[in-house]
């Protein structure tokens, strides 16, 4: 399992712009995200290593000191490289002027690809956010200066300069990820997938293997999975509930699919997740 650091800001005062949660992560071989939808955007920037970002049915290599925008609503996904995992940090932000801020450092539904030369910088600028991770007011206004430090520096370094696409359109892959980002808390099989694009079963696996390194199967199942293992993270709620809410009739297949795809069982998963935070944030931040 992967290393990781997390904060999640409570703290919604500030209109403008606002830190939703940040962190950082040492990545796996082959280690993924997704696919997934987020409510807010969020920013990935690779301090080492490097990975693949797939959205809107385009992969993109992204390299140490490149990063990446997910914007709100869209469905990505993003793996690590198998020889070269990436480690990368990532905050969320959000706000009425998120858009003016992005824009002035480059980024927008277009351009989801960013160059920073400091990764150091802007590590030491999520280390801060961790190091202040309380509801005092003094913090809050701390975490608000530093994210607007943050946007500075990408600001100070934006040139336009976005990196070549490798181009895997697919109308196909669009109809069946928008019916599964619909339909995964049903029973839904893959024939169902394809009989809503209108192609048959096989043709439909090849589709998915050609563009996106898996079957329809795997797809559906790590579509869920990342779901579950959200709602592990950030809620209460009874594994076997979780499992009914990702399209799971039985638990027990639930969690053995979970296993699968992320190297432990559900509970597993939540307690190590929580402990993992805790621990950094009372251990490794000083």
């Amino acid at each position: 399992m992967s290393d990781i650091y997390f904060l999640e800001n409570t703290n919604k005062d500030f209109i403008d712009l606002y830190l939703c949660y940040c962190g950082m992560e040492q990545c796996a071989p082959l280690y993924s995200f997704g696919p997934a939808i987020r409510p807010n955007y969020l920013l990935h920037y690779v301090l080492d290593g490097k990975g693949y970002y797939y959205v809107n049915n385009e992969k993109y290599e992204v390299n140490k000191n490149e990063g990446f925008l997910i914007c709100p609503n869209v469905v990505t996904f993003y793996q690590a490289d198998e020889e070269n995992p990436w480690t990368y940090l990532w905050i969320g932000i959000d706000g009425e002027k998120v858009e003016t801020y992005l824009k002035a450092a480059g980024l927008n539904n277009d351009t989801l690809i960013f160059k920073y030369n400091d990764g150091d910088l802007l590590k030491e600028y999520i280390l801060e956010m961790l190091k202040h991770n309380t509801s005092s007011s003094s913090d809050s206004l701390k975490i608000e200066g530093l994210l607007y430090m943050f946007f500075s520096e990408l600001a100070k370094q934006n040139k336009s300069d976005p990196i070549h696409k490798n181009d895997i359109n697919n109308n196909y892959i669009n109809k069946a990820i928008e019916f599964i980002q619909n339909n995964y808390h049903n029973p839904i099989k893959v024939s169902d997938i394809a009989n809503y694009v209108c192609l048959n079963r096989s043709y439909l696996s090849t589709v998915f293997q050609n563009n996106l390194n898996m079957s329809p199967q795997k797809f559906l199942m790590e579509f869920r999975i990342t779901k579950a293992a959200t709602l592990l993270y950030d809620t209460d709620l009874p594994i076997t509930n979780i499992a009914y809410s990702c399209g799971y009739s039985d638990p027990l297949a639930f969690s053995k699919a979970f296993k699968k795809i992320k190297g432990v069982s559900p509970k597993e998963y939540r307690l190590k997740k929580k402990e993992t935070t805790e621990k950094f944030l009372l251990n490794e931040i000083k």
